[in-house]
């Protein structure tokens, strides 16, 4: 059976994971926001596994408004990015410095 503690360690490690992502890689754009993504993952999955260990349904439908605004932030980003890229060719992070208005 799985308990709440291997949850609480898998949600750990993504987390772990998308910050490692987040100071290894500082160039690509896309992998910040994927690395960023992740660590939201993370904190849907802890928020799931108390609900559910809890018994309280709370956590869960928080989990949704989560979801929300991880799906919003993921298609203003690319947008942007796909926006970056047709103006510069770039989505290198230090060569968005041309941006200054």
């Amino acid at each position: 059976m799985v308990s709440l503690s291997h949850y609480l360690v898998l949600g750990a490690v993504l987390f772990a994971i998308g910050v490692v992502g987040i100071f290894l890689n500082r160039k690509n754009v896309i992998i910040l926001l994927m690395s960023i993504e992740l660590m939201l993952l993370a904190v849907n999955i802890n928020f799931v596994a108390f609900s559910y260990y809890l018994q309280d349904i709370a956590g869960q439908i928080f989990v949704f408004f989560i979801l929300t605004v991880a799906a919003a932030e993921a298609a203003i980003g690319l947008a942007i990015l796909v926006a970056l890229f047709r103006n510069i060719r770039t989505i290198n992070v230090d060569d968005l410095d041309r941006l200054k208005g």
